[in-house]
């Protein structure tokens, strides 16, 4: 194993378009599970508040593939240059790892 480490120090997400991409669709989801907490709360069809839990999932899911592909051109992509190549995966694969059990 190498004894490079993870860099503490962040290098810039890959750019302002995809950061006010991430956070408008964060404004969007959280808006929608604002609105099914709404429909909970006005006793509305299960299956519809299901529906909509679905849909906000799904925009949650969205949001992470973007944050996750900026990790991967910026940080990953600066770790490697520095050496820090086995541990920088490491971390990544134990993200993912959280990411797909929590599902």
């Amino acid at each position: 194993m190498s004894t490079a480490t993870v860099p503490t120090t962040r290098p810039r997400r890959a750019s302002r378009r995809q950061e006010a991409e991430v956070l408008s669709r964060l404004r969007k989801a959280h808006g929608q599970l604002a609105g099914v907490t709404s429909m909970y709360e006005g006793d509305r069809y299960c299956i519809d508040v299901l529906d909509q839990l679905s849909a906000v999932t799904a925009a949650i899911d969205a949001v992470a593939v973007l944050i996750l592909t900026d990790h991967i051109n910026a940080c990953v992509r600066a770790a490697m240059d520095t050496g820090g190549t086995e541990e920088v995966v490491a971390e990544l694969v134990s993200a993912v790892r959280r990411y797909v059990r929590s599902r």
